[in-house]
């Protein structure tokens, strides 16, 4: 799967929308279309350091395949 632009560098990318998070190296062609809703609907979030634990730390959970969550509109 090729990366959106504003994310390029990152390997975790959170949904404000859900608290959830994706390992942007282990997504495959099946998930690609929830990247790039993410993208495109501009509530992406990329942690510094690019770590899982950083992304717990801020109240994210691990994506698995058969996630859902409610969408709830971003706080920030």
């Amino acid at each position: 799967m090729q990366r959106p632009s504003r994310f390029e560098h990152a390997r975790f990318l959170g949904d404000k929308r859900t608290q959830l998070v994706y390992d942007l190296d282990t997504v495959d062609d099946a998930d690609a279309s929830v990247i790039h809703e993410i993208a495109d609907a501009g509530v992406g979030i990329q942690f510094g350091p690019d770590t899982l634990a950083e992304a717990r730390n801020r109240g994210y959970t691990l994506a698995t395949p058969g996630t859902r969550r409610l969408h709830r509109k971003p706080r920030a």
